[in-house]
Protein backbone atom coordinates (compact mmCIF):
# COMPACT_ATOMS: atom_id res chain seq x y z
CA UNK A 1 0.00 0.00 0.00
CA UNK A 2 1.33 3.42 -0.97
CA UNK A 3 1.89 5.93 1.82
CA UNK A 4 1.28 9.66 1.72
CA UNK A 5 5.05 10.16 1.62
CA UNK A 6 5.34 7.77 -1.35
CA UNK A 7 2.57 9.59 -3.18
CA UNK A 8 4.19 12.97 -2.51
CA UNK A 9 7.57 11.85 -3.80
CA UNK A 10 5.94 10.53 -6.97
CA UNK A 11 3.93 13.72 -7.41
CA UNK A 12 7.08 15.84 -7.10
CA UNK A 13 8.48 14.10 -10.17
CA UNK A 14 5.64 15.35 -12.38
CA UNK A 15 3.84 18.23 -10.62
CA UNK A 16 5.61 21.47 -9.73
CA UNK A 17 6.28 21.31 -6.00
CA UNK A 18 4.28 18.10 -5.85
CA UNK A 19 0.99 19.99 -5.43
CA UNK A 20 -1.37 22.03 -7.58
CA UNK A 21 -1.90 24.73 -4.95
CA UNK A 22 0.87 25.76 -2.51
CA UNK A 23 -0.85 25.41 0.87
CA UNK A 24 -1.48 21.72 0.15
CA UNK A 25 2.25 21.03 0.51
CA UNK A 26 1.98 21.27 4.35
CA UNK A 27 5.17 23.33 4.34
CA UNK A 28 3.80 25.67 7.03
CA UNK A 29 3.39 22.76 9.44
CA UNK A 30 6.55 20.88 8.46
CA UNK A 31 4.73 17.73 7.49
CA UNK A 32 3.92 15.56 4.48
CA UNK A 33 0.70 16.37 2.61
CA UNK A 34 -2.24 14.02 2.94
CA UNK A 35 -3.44 12.34 -0.26
CA UNK A 36 -7.15 11.60 0.00
CA UNK A 37 -9.00 8.67 -1.50
CA UNK A 38 -12.59 9.44 -0.47
CA UNK A 39 -14.87 11.59 1.60
CA UNK A 40 -18.40 11.23 2.88
CA UNK A 41 -20.30 13.54 5.19
CA UNK A 42 -17.93 15.01 7.76
CA UNK A 43 -15.18 12.45 7.20
CA UNK A 44 -12.34 12.02 4.71
CA UNK A 45 -10.12 8.97 4.24
CA UNK A 46 -6.55 9.06 2.98
CA UNK A 47 -4.76 6.55 0.75
CA UNK A 48 -3.35 4.84 3.86
CA UNK A 49 -6.90 4.10 5.02
CA UNK A 50 -6.87 6.61 7.90
CA UNK A 51 -10.11 8.48 8.54
CA UNK A 52 -10.25 12.09 9.68
CA UNK A 53 -12.98 14.46 10.86
CA UNK A 54 -12.67 17.20 8.25
CA UNK A 55 -12.60 20.92 9.05
CA UNK A 56 -11.24 22.00 5.66
CA UNK A 57 -14.22 21.00 3.52
CA UNK A 58 -12.31 21.56 0.27
CA UNK A 59 -11.53 25.04 1.67
CA UNK A 60 -15.17 25.98 2.18
CA UNK A 61 -17.48 24.61 -0.53
CA UNK A 62 -18.72 21.54 1.33
CA UNK A 63 -21.19 23.26 3.63
CA UNK A 64 -23.42 20.17 3.25
CA UNK A 65 -20.53 17.75 3.72
CA UNK A 66 -18.75 15.49 1.25
CA UNK A 67 -20.69 13.59 -1.42
CA UNK A 68 -24.12 14.96 -0.47
CA UNK A 69 -26.74 12.77 -2.13
CA UNK A 70 -28.61 15.58 -3.92
CA UNK A 71 -25.40 17.05 -5.31
CA UNK A 72 -24.08 13.69 -6.52
CA UNK A 73 -27.43 12.94 -8.18
CA UNK A 74 -27.42 16.33 -9.94
CA UNK A 75 -23.82 15.92 -11.11
CA UNK A 76 -24.49 12.44 -12.46
CA UNK A 77 -27.59 13.53 -14.35
CA UNK A 78 -25.81 16.52 -15.89
CA UNK A 79 -22.69 14.56 -16.86
CA UNK A 80 -24.77 11.97 -18.69
CA UNK A 81 -26.17 14.76 -20.88
CA UNK A 82 -22.63 16.12 -21.62
CA UNK A 83 -19.78 17.45 -19.57
CA UNK A 84 -19.48 20.64 -21.61
CA UNK A 85 -21.08 22.55 -24.46
CA UNK A 86 -19.28 25.89 -24.54
CA UNK A 87 -22.73 27.29 -25.26
CA UNK A 88 -25.66 28.60 -23.21
CA UNK A 89 -27.84 26.26 -21.14
CA UNK A 90 -31.12 26.92 -19.36
CA UNK A 91 -29.53 25.77 -16.10
CA UNK A 92 -27.12 28.73 -16.19
CA UNK A 93 -30.08 31.10 -16.24
CA UNK A 94 -31.78 29.19 -13.43
CA UNK A 95 -28.71 29.51 -11.21
CA UNK A 96 -28.26 33.19 -12.07
CA UNK A 97 -31.95 33.87 -11.37
CA UNK A 98 -31.74 32.18 -7.97
CA UNK A 99 -28.81 34.35 -6.88
CA UNK A 100 -30.25 37.57 -8.33
CA UNK A 101 -33.62 37.03 -6.66
CA UNK A 102 -32.00 36.54 -3.27
CA UNK A 103 -29.58 39.49 -3.37
CA UNK A 104 -31.00 42.93 -4.20
CA UNK A 105 -27.63 44.32 -5.28
CA UNK A 106 -27.10 41.60 -7.88
CA UNK A 107 -29.32 42.51 -10.84
CA UNK A 108 -27.15 40.72 -13.41
CA UNK A 109 -24.23 38.33 -13.05
CA UNK A 110 -21.65 36.48 -15.08
CA UNK A 111 -20.51 32.92 -14.33
CA UNK A 112 -16.88 31.87 -14.54
CA UNK A 113 -14.70 29.04 -13.25
CA UNK A 114 -12.75 30.31 -10.21
CA UNK A 115 -12.72 32.95 -7.53
CA UNK A 116 -9.48 34.33 -8.95
CA UNK A 117 -11.13 34.80 -12.34
CA UNK A 118 -14.22 36.39 -10.81
CA UNK A 119 -12.22 38.89 -8.72
CA UNK A 120 -9.95 39.74 -11.65
CA UNK A 121 -13.01 40.38 -13.83
CA UNK A 122 -14.75 42.47 -11.15
CA UNK A 123 -11.68 44.68 -10.86
CA UNK A 124 -11.44 45.06 -14.63
CA UNK A 125 -15.12 45.99 -14.72
CA UNK A 126 -14.62 48.65 -12.04
CA UNK A 127 -11.71 50.15 -13.98
CA UNK A 128 -13.61 50.02 -17.25
CA UNK A 129 -16.77 51.58 -15.83
CA UNK A 130 -14.97 54.45 -14.08
CA UNK A 131 -12.09 54.87 -16.56
CA UNK A 132 -9.75 55.03 -13.56
CA UNK A 133 -6.67 52.91 -12.88
CA UNK A 134 -6.16 52.40 -9.11
CA UNK A 135 -7.69 49.71 -6.90
CA UNK A 136 -7.73 49.75 -3.09
CA UNK A 137 -7.36 46.45 -1.23
CA UNK A 138 -6.65 45.54 2.38
CA UNK A 139 -3.56 43.70 3.59
CA UNK A 140 -4.31 40.08 4.45
CA UNK A 141 -7.38 39.86 2.25
CA UNK A 142 -6.93 37.36 -0.58
CA UNK A 143 -8.65 37.96 -3.90
CA UNK A 144 -7.00 35.30 -6.00
CA UNK A 145 -3.64 35.16 -7.73
CA UNK A 146 -4.21 37.69 -10.52
CA UNK A 147 -1.18 39.99 -10.83
CA UNK A 148 -2.85 43.12 -9.46
CA UNK A 149 -3.94 41.28 -6.30
CA UNK A 150 -0.58 39.63 -5.46
CA UNK A 151 0.53 42.90 -3.95
CA UNK A 152 1.88 43.67 -0.48
CA UNK A 153 1.68 46.90 1.46
CA UNK A 154 4.20 49.60 0.60
CA UNK A 155 6.37 51.36 3.14
CA UNK A 156 3.50 53.43 4.50
CA UNK A 157 -0.27 53.71 4.49
CA UNK A 158 -0.25 56.05 1.51
CA UNK A 159 2.41 54.40 -0.65
CA UNK A 160 1.68 52.19 -3.59
CA UNK A 161 1.93 48.42 -3.27
CA UNK A 162 4.93 46.30 -4.11
CA UNK A 163 4.96 42.84 -5.76
CA UNK A 164 4.30 39.90 -3.44
CA UNK A 165 5.34 37.35 -6.06
CA UNK A 166 8.04 36.97 -8.67
CA UNK A 167 6.51 37.56 -12.07
CA UNK A 168 4.39 40.49 -10.90
CA UNK A 169 5.82 43.70 -12.32
CA UNK A 170 6.29 46.79 -10.21
CA UNK A 171 4.16 48.74 -12.68
CA UNK A 172 1.25 46.39 -12.07
CA UNK A 173 1.73 46.48 -8.30
CA UNK A 174 1.76 50.25 -8.29
CA UNK A 175 -1.82 50.31 -9.52
CA UNK A 176 -2.96 48.79 -6.21
CA UNK A 177 -3.12 50.66 -2.90
CA UNK A 178 -2.81 48.31 0.10
CA UNK A 179 -4.26 49.48 3.42
CA UNK A 180 -4.65 47.87 6.87
CA UNK A 181 -7.89 45.93 7.33
CA UNK A 182 -10.34 47.62 9.72
CA UNK A 183 -8.61 51.01 9.30
CA UNK A 184 -11.15 53.59 8.10
CA UNK A 185 -8.75 56.49 8.62
CA UNK A 186 -6.26 54.96 6.19
CA UNK A 187 -9.01 54.62 3.58
CA UNK A 188 -10.03 58.25 4.02
CA UNK A 189 -6.42 59.36 3.57
CA UNK A 190 -6.04 57.19 0.47
CA UNK A 191 -9.07 58.75 -1.18
CA UNK A 192 -7.99 62.23 -0.13
CA UNK A 193 -4.66 61.68 -1.86
CA UNK A 194 -5.66 59.62 -4.91
CA UNK A 195 -9.47 59.77 -5.13
CA UNK A 196 -9.83 60.88 -8.77
CA UNK A 197 -7.67 57.91 -9.85
CA UNK A 198 -9.31 55.20 -7.69
CA UNK A 199 -11.64 52.91 -9.63
CA UNK A 200 -12.80 50.81 -6.72
CA UNK A 201 -12.27 49.24 -3.33
CA UNK A 202 -12.32 45.46 -2.90
CA UNK A 203 -12.70 43.83 0.50
CA UNK A 204 -13.46 40.48 2.12
CA UNK A 205 -16.37 41.30 4.46
CA UNK A 206 -14.97 38.69 6.82
CA UNK A 207 -11.34 37.98 6.07
CA UNK A 208 -10.47 34.32 5.79
CA UNK A 209 -6.96 34.13 4.41
CA UNK A 210 -5.07 35.65 7.32
CA UNK A 211 -7.23 33.48 9.47
CA UNK A 212 -10.77 34.59 10.23
CA UNK A 213 -10.74 38.32 11.01
CA UNK A 214 -14.05 40.04 11.59
CA UNK A 215 -14.84 43.62 10.58
CA UNK A 216 -15.07 46.05 13.48
CA UNK A 217 -18.35 47.87 13.94
CA UNK A 218 -18.89 50.39 11.14
CA UNK A 219 -15.90 49.30 9.02
CA UNK A 220 -17.78 47.84 6.07
CA UNK A 221 -20.38 50.61 6.12
CA UNK A 222 -17.60 53.19 6.06
CA UNK A 223 -15.75 51.46 3.22
CA UNK A 224 -18.92 51.44 1.14
CA UNK A 225 -19.76 55.07 1.89
CA UNK A 226 -16.27 56.53 1.36
CA UNK A 227 -15.79 54.58 -1.86
CA UNK A 228 -19.11 55.71 -3.35
CA UNK A 229 -18.75 59.31 -2.22
CA UNK A 230 -15.63 59.45 -4.36
CA UNK A 231 -17.29 58.00 -7.45
CA UNK A 232 -15.59 54.61 -7.13
CA UNK A 233 -17.02 51.08 -7.14
CA UNK A 234 -17.48 49.09 -3.93
CA UNK A 235 -16.61 45.40 -4.50
CA UNK A 236 -17.37 42.77 -1.87
CA UNK A 237 -15.43 39.53 -2.30
CA UNK A 238 -17.73 36.81 -0.97
CA UNK A 239 -15.93 33.87 -2.53
CA UNK A 240 -15.51 32.43 0.97
CA UNK A 241 -18.41 34.00 2.90
CA UNK A 242 -21.09 33.84 0.21
CA UNK A 243 -23.91 31.53 1.36
CA UNK A 244 -21.52 30.32 4.11
CA UNK A 245 -21.88 32.77 7.02
CA UNK A 246 -25.59 33.15 6.26
CA UNK A 247 -28.04 32.52 3.47
CA UNK A 248 -27.12 35.31 1.06
CA UNK A 249 -23.68 35.69 2.62
CA UNK A 250 -22.06 38.46 4.61
CA UNK A 251 -23.92 41.19 2.74
CA UNK A 252 -27.18 39.74 4.05
CA UNK A 253 -25.69 39.20 7.51
CA UNK A 254 -24.39 42.78 7.82
CA UNK A 255 -27.10 44.49 5.75
CA UNK A 256 -24.75 46.00 3.16
CA UNK A 257 -25.32 46.08 -0.59
CA UNK A 258 -22.15 46.19 -2.72
CA UNK A 259 -21.92 47.60 -6.23
CA UNK A 260 -20.27 44.36 -7.35
CA UNK A 261 -20.35 41.04 -5.50
CA UNK A 262 -18.01 38.10 -6.10
CA UNK A 263 -18.99 34.51 -5.28
CA UNK A 264 -17.38 31.09 -5.47
CA UNK A 265 -16.95 27.89 -3.45
CA UNK A 266 -20.48 27.11 -2.20
CA UNK A 267 -22.25 28.29 -5.37
CA UNK A 268 -20.46 25.46 -7.20
CA UNK A 269 -21.33 22.78 -4.68
CA UNK A 270 -17.70 21.65 -4.62
CA UNK A 271 -17.02 21.94 -8.36
CA UNK A 272 -15.10 24.80 -10.06
CA UNK A 273 -17.63 27.63 -10.40
CA UNK A 274 -17.67 31.31 -9.47
CA UNK A 275 -19.58 34.44 -10.36
CA UNK A 276 -19.49 38.20 -10.17
CA UNK A 277 -22.52 40.43 -10.40
CA UNK A 278 -24.00 43.78 -9.54
CA UNK A 279 -26.14 46.63 -10.76
CA UNK A 280 -27.54 46.22 -14.25
CA UNK A 281 -25.86 49.39 -15.52
CA UNK A 282 -22.46 48.18 -14.36
CA UNK A 283 -22.87 44.68 -15.76
CA UNK A 284 -23.96 46.19 -19.09
CA UNK A 285 -20.37 47.41 -19.47
CA UNK A 286 -19.33 43.80 -20.17
CA UNK A 287 -18.95 42.46 -23.70
CA UNK A 288 -20.96 41.78 -25.81
CA UNK A 289 -23.03 44.76 -24.61
CA UNK A 290 -20.17 47.00 -23.50
CA UNK A 291 -16.45 47.63 -23.91
CA UNK A 292 -15.09 45.56 -20.98
CA UNK A 293 -13.98 42.16 -22.26
CA UNK A 294 -14.41 39.00 -20.21
CA UNK A 295 -14.77 35.44 -21.49
CA UNK A 296 -14.22 31.78 -20.63
CA UNK A 297 -14.58 28.59 -22.64
CA UNK A 298 -15.86 26.57 -19.68
CA UNK A 299 -17.77 29.38 -17.96
CA UNK A 300 -21.13 28.05 -16.81
CA UNK A 301 -20.00 24.45 -17.21
CA UNK A 302 -23.21 22.38 -17.05
CA UNK A 303 -21.90 19.85 -14.52
CA UNK A 304 -20.64 22.57 -12.16
CA UNK A 305 -23.87 24.54 -12.59
CA UNK A 306 -25.93 21.44 -11.75
CA UNK A 307 -23.82 20.90 -8.63
CA UNK A 308 -24.20 24.51 -7.52
CA UNK A 309 -27.92 24.56 -8.19
CA UNK A 310 -28.40 21.44 -6.10
CA UNK A 311 -26.44 22.94 -3.20
CA UNK A 312 -28.16 26.34 -3.23
CA UNK A 313 -31.62 24.90 -3.80
CA UNK A 314 -31.21 22.61 -0.79
CA UNK A 315 -29.85 25.44 1.38
CA UNK A 316 -32.72 27.74 0.40
CA UNK A 317 -35.31 25.03 1.11
CA UNK A 318 -33.74 24.14 4.47
CA UNK A 319 -32.98 27.40 6.30
CA UNK A 320 -32.65 25.54 9.60
CA UNK A 321 -29.25 24.38 8.34
CA UNK A 322 -27.79 27.79 9.20
CA UNK A 323 -29.26 27.62 12.72
CA UNK A 324 -27.72 24.18 13.18
CA UNK A 325 -24.36 25.37 11.82
CA UNK A 326 -24.37 28.23 14.32
CA UNK A 327 -25.04 25.86 17.21
CA UNK A 328 -22.37 23.38 16.12
CA UNK A 329 -19.79 26.11 15.54
CA UNK A 330 -20.49 27.84 18.83
CA UNK A 331 -20.16 24.51 20.65
CA UNK A 332 -16.82 23.91 18.95
CA UNK A 333 -15.59 27.44 19.71
CA UNK A 334 -16.48 27.21 23.40
CA UNK A 335 -14.84 23.81 23.71
CA UNK A 336 -11.64 24.92 22.01
CA UNK A 337 -11.43 28.05 24.15
CA UNK A 338 -11.91 26.09 27.37
CA UNK A 339 -9.31 23.54 26.26
CA UNK A 340 -6.70 26.22 25.63
CA UNK A 341 -7.45 27.91 28.94
CA UNK A 342 -7.16 24.62 30.82
CA UNK A 343 -3.73 24.01 29.25
CA UNK A 344 -2.71 27.65 29.85
CA UNK A 345 -2.01 28.09 26.12
CA UNK A 346 -2.39 31.63 24.73
CA UNK A 347 -5.23 31.39 22.22
CA UNK A 348 -7.63 33.80 20.55
CA UNK A 349 -10.56 32.32 18.64
CA UNK A 350 -12.29 34.33 15.92
CA UNK A 351 -15.56 33.06 14.47
CA UNK A 352 -18.25 34.17 12.06
CA UNK A 353 -20.96 31.58 11.58
CA UNK A 354 -19.38 28.29 10.52
CA UNK A 355 -15.96 29.84 9.82
CA UNK A 356 -13.39 30.06 12.61
CA UNK A 357 -9.66 30.32 13.32
CA UNK A 358 -7.64 29.43 16.40
CA UNK A 359 -4.85 32.01 16.69
CA UNK A 360 -2.02 31.01 19.03
CA UNK A 361 -1.78 34.37 20.79
CA UNK A 362 -3.81 36.39 23.25
CA UNK A 363 -5.44 38.61 20.63
CA UNK A 364 -7.49 40.42 19.63
CA UNK A 365 -6.79 40.02 15.90
CA UNK A 366 -8.09 42.92 13.84
CA UNK A 367 -5.68 43.00 10.88
CA UNK A 368 -2.72 41.26 9.26
CA UNK A 369 -0.14 42.72 11.64
CA UNK A 370 -2.14 41.33 14.56
CA UNK A 371 -2.45 37.92 12.90
CA UNK A 372 1.31 37.74 12.35
CA UNK A 373 1.88 37.86 16.12
CA UNK A 374 0.62 34.27 16.32
CA UNK A 375 2.97 31.47 17.39
CA UNK A 376 3.20 29.48 14.15
CA UNK A 377 5.52 26.86 15.69
CA UNK A 378 2.97 26.12 18.38
CA UNK A 379 0.29 25.91 15.72
CA UNK A 380 2.39 23.35 13.81
CA UNK A 381 2.64 21.22 16.98
CA UNK A 382 -1.10 21.52 17.54
CA UNK A 383 -1.81 20.60 13.92
CA UNK A 384 0.35 17.47 14.18
CA UNK A 385 -1.29 16.48 17.46
CA UNK A 386 -4.77 16.86 15.97
CA UNK A 387 -3.82 14.96 12.84
CA UNK A 388 -2.52 12.13 15.02
CA UNK A 389 -5.92 12.05 16.72
CA UNK A 390 -7.81 11.81 13.43
CA UNK A 391 -8.59 15.45 12.59
CA UNK A 392 -7.88 17.21 9.30
CA UNK A 393 -7.30 20.93 9.90
CA UNK A 394 -6.06 23.61 7.49
CA UNK A 395 -2.25 23.21 7.35
CA UNK A 396 -1.58 26.88 8.12
CA UNK A 397 -2.13 29.22 11.05
CA UNK A 398 -3.54 31.76 8.61
CA UNK A 399 -6.52 29.84 7.27
CA UNK A 400 -10.14 29.34 8.23
CA UNK A 401 -11.67 26.16 9.61
CA UNK A 402 -15.09 25.23 8.22
CA UNK A 403 -17.92 23.40 9.96
CA UNK A 404 -20.43 21.57 7.75
CA UNK A 405 -24.01 20.49 8.29
CA UNK A 406 -22.72 16.91 8.03
CA UNK A 407 -20.81 17.31 11.30
CA UNK A 408 -22.60 15.67 14.20
CA UNK A 409 -22.58 16.79 17.82
CA UNK A 410 -20.50 13.68 18.49
CA UNK A 411 -17.95 14.90 15.90
CA UNK A 412 -17.74 18.27 17.64
CA UNK A 413 -17.35 16.72 21.08
CA UNK A 414 -14.69 14.33 19.81
CA UNK A 415 -12.81 17.30 18.34
CA UNK A 416 -13.03 19.22 21.62
CA UNK A 417 -11.69 16.22 23.53
CA UNK A 418 -8.82 15.78 21.05
CA UNK A 419 -8.02 19.49 21.21
CA UNK A 420 -7.72 19.41 25.01
CA UNK A 421 -5.02 16.78 24.67
CA UNK A 422 -3.39 18.62 21.75
CA UNK A 423 -3.29 21.93 23.66
CA UNK A 424 -1.66 20.12 26.59
CA UNK A 425 1.00 18.70 24.26
CA UNK A 426 1.96 22.13 22.99
CA UNK A 427 1.68 24.02 26.28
Amino acid sequence: MATNQDAFEEARRYIAGGVNSPVRAFKAVGDCPIFFASGYGSKVTDIEGREYIDYVGSWGPHILGHAHEKIITAITRAAKASTSFGAPTVAETTLAKLICEELPGVERLRLCSSGTEACMSAIRLARGATRRRLIVKFAGCYHGHADSMLVGAGSGALTFGSPDSAGVTRATAEETLVLPYNDVDALERAFAAYGPDIAGTIVEPVAGNMGVVLPVRGFLESVAAITRENGAIFIMDEVMTGFRVAWGGAQRLFGITPDISVFGKIIGGGLPLAAFGGRADLMAQLAPEGPVYQAGTLSGNPVAVASGLAALTHLRATPDIYTRLEILSARLAVGLTEGAQRANVPMYLARCGSMLTVFFQNGPVRNLDDAKKSDVKRFAKFHAAMRKRGHYLPPSQYEAWFVSNAHSFADIDKTVDAAREAFAECA
